[in-house]
Order: structure tokens, then C-alpha cells, then sequence
């Protein structure tokens, strides 16, 4: 079950490496990826809907950083 997590969400990041801002576009896609993860993954609805709504907020218009890497 972890594997497939981690696997899922490292999928989600590396859609979004090489972009210089985050647009609501770039983190809807994201957010639905990782949203899809942990539901699969037996977190709960509450916890998976306050935490993508958290990321959401802060996320919005900041620049990424090159020091991610996805691997």
C-alpha cells in the first residue's frame, strides 16, 4: 500500500517539475492526483479533503523550487 502511495505521488510532483509558477491548473491536476492516492489508500475523506484544501490555499501562485526533484 505505501509503495503504490509513494509511487502516486511522486507521479503527481513530477507533472509539475519544470514549471516556473504554480496555476490553478498546475494544482488541480496535482491535488486530484494526490487526492486519488490517499483515498486509495484508506486515509479518510475529512482528512483528505482538509489537507488538499490546505495545500490548495498555500500553493496558489508560489514559484517552484529547482531544489525538487521528484526522485
Amino acid at each position: 500500500m505505501f509503495d503504490n502511495l509513494s509511487d502516486r505521488l511522486s507521479r503527481s510532483f513530477k507533472k509539475i517539475t519544470g514549471k516556473a509558477r504554480l496555476n490553478h491548473e498546475n494544482i488541480k491536476e496535482a491535488l486530484s492526483d494526490v487526492r486519488k492516492a490517499l483515498l486509495e489508500a484508506d486515509v479518510a475523506l475529512p482528512v483528505v479533503k482538509e489537507f488538499t484544501g490546505q495545500v490548495r490555499k498555500r500553493a496558489q501562485g508560489q514559484e517552484v523550487s529547482r531544489a525538487l526533484n521528484p526522485g
